[in-house]
């Protein structure tokens, strides 16, 4: 029998678990606050914790923190109704295995129990205790990530799984998806956020200039150095360094990024002395780098260093629930302080940005909002403002095949019994065909996998015209 710890302030909350708990093998230990949560770890040693964030006193998160302290190995799924990007990162990032929203869904809870209860070590008595964080520094508003979808939730997750080791990390998606705002979270989270954040951004760069600008150069290397010049690697010296557009860098500069990967050493441009330097390197591109390596225009062991983690950033097409809210951010963010109070956007205007593809992502929702509070007459934003703006693009979107694809690399497809759900809005009829062949067309399986019944499998079958044999 598993014993679990449940500390949640709410009694009927406590009561549901208790309820979803009879009859499985599962011994259930109960808290209401921090200090009883405490007591109770100590006392029960449980081989499971459900914290909830909210609760008088102290904090959720704090319990997770001192609980993670007391034993590394006991997993701690953390719940909350308010699942702001500061929250879900901050749990993964102390130790959290996984975080769940109210109203969470049963099988998911279940499933999630079964994973944590299988993943933990036996208990030890060595105590572990996390590093200290360096540096209060706070997300400003204009910097914060945004978004309550699936798929921008699991990047939450993922930064603050990342954030607090040292790993290189590889930052994917399409132009104007975040990659720069990414890099910055999981600075911020970083046990280096007191120290320098230097972005530079590869594409941006002549290549002739690019090396001394990572590098830096001595008086005298080239025509006009007057006067020795440090690079972004000194700059950056014990913080993190944000390489974006890696992809466009030459192969030559390419050997000395991987040469400071290695070994944390470089030289000047123009200088033979050896200079070390104690970096974190975040890189990011909108390009396959597996193709350029096919095409010998991008180093394999490099790729290799840079991509401990990858973060894949989904396209804003396939997160369009959260376009509501960041257009609001944007308009708070550029209307100026009098006008953000009164300025609104009507619902036709709304559903007309819902049904855009936006192949420029969160970047041209921004400069779509800016120009509409520019041409504003009045205090509501309508679907004219932006008609010219949002006309059917010539950039061709996505294939439906294309957005399954990135969901099938994502970490959506481990939540089985949800899948359908999360995804199924988007790529509903290529998720059933993907579902049926990974199941040898058992009907049955498949729907087991997706999480709906074999009635609902039918009925989409049938809707799409896919042959039951």
């Amino acid at each position: 029998m598993h014993k679990i710890l449940v500390v949640d302030d709410e009694k009927s909350v406590r009561y549901s678990f208790r309820k979803l708990f009879s009859g499985l093998p599962y011994i259930m230990f109960e808290a209401e606050n921090y200090d009883s949560g405490m007591l109770a770890f100590s006392e029960v040693q449980p081989d499971l914790a459900i914290v909830d964030i909210e609760m008088p006193g102290k904090s959720g998160l704090e319990l997770l923190k001192d609980l993670k302290a007391q034993n590394r190995d006991v997993p701690v799924i953390m719940v909350t109704a308010y699942g702001s990007s500061d929250r879900v990162i901050k749990a993964m990032k102390h130790g959290a295995f996984d975080y769940v929203e109210k109203p969470f869904e049963i099988p998911h809870l279940f499933s999630l129990i079964e994973e944590a209860l299988k993943s933990s070590k036996p208990q030890t008595s060595e105590p572990y205790t996390l590093p200290a964080k360096k540096s209060n520094q706070k997300v400003s508003s204009d910097e914060r990530l945004i978004g309550d979808s699936p798929a921008i939730k699991e990047v939450f997750k993922l930064i603050g799984k990342v954030a607090a080791s040292d790993a290189s990390i590889l930052v994917t998606g399409e132009s104007g998806t975040g990659k720069e705002l990414v890099a910055k979270a999981i600075h911020t989270y970083s046990d280096r956020a007191s120290k320098p954040f230097i972005a530079i951004n590869c594409a941006a760069i002549p290549e002739t200039l690019l090396e001394s600008e990572l590098f830096g150069y001595e008086k005298g290397a080239f025509t006009g150095a007057n006067k020795e010049k440090p690079g972004k690697f000194e700059e950056a010296h014990g913080g993190s360094l944000f390489l974006d557009e890696i992809g466009d860098m030459s192969l030559p500069l390419q050997a000395k990024l991987l040469r400071m990967l290695q070994e944390g050493s470089y030289e000047r441009l123009g200088s033979t002395k050896t200079q070390f330097a104690n970096v974190r390197i975040i890189t990011a591109t909108n390009c396959n780098l597996e193709n350029l390596i096919l095409k010998k225009e991008f180093r394999e062991d490099l790729f290799y260093r840079i991509r401990v983690v990858t973060i894949a950033l989904p396209p804003l097409r396939l997160r369009k629930d959260d376009i509501p809210t960041l257009a609001m951010h944007f308009l708070q963010k550029h209307a100026g302080p009098e006008k953000a109070t009164t300025l609104s956007i009507n619902p036709e205007a709304m559903e007309k940005m819902m049904e855009y593809a936006w192949p420029g992502n969160i970047r041209q929702l921004e400069n779509t909002i800016k120009r509409a509070i520019i041409l504003a007459k009045g205090s509501v934003i309508t679907k004219e403002l932006l008609t010219n703006e949002l006309e059917p693009s010539a950039t061709p979107i996505t294939s439906q095949q294309n957005r399954l694809d990135f969901y099938l690399s994502s970490e959506i497809m481990k939540r089985e019994g949800e899948i359908f759900q999360l995804v199924a809005r988007d790529v509903e009829k290529d998720l059933i065909v993907w579902a049926l062949n990974k199941t040898g067309k058992n009907q049955v399986k498949a729907a087991k996998l997706l999480g709906i019944s074999r009635v609902l499998l039918h009925d989409r079958m049938e809707k799409f015209e896919i042959p039951r044999n």
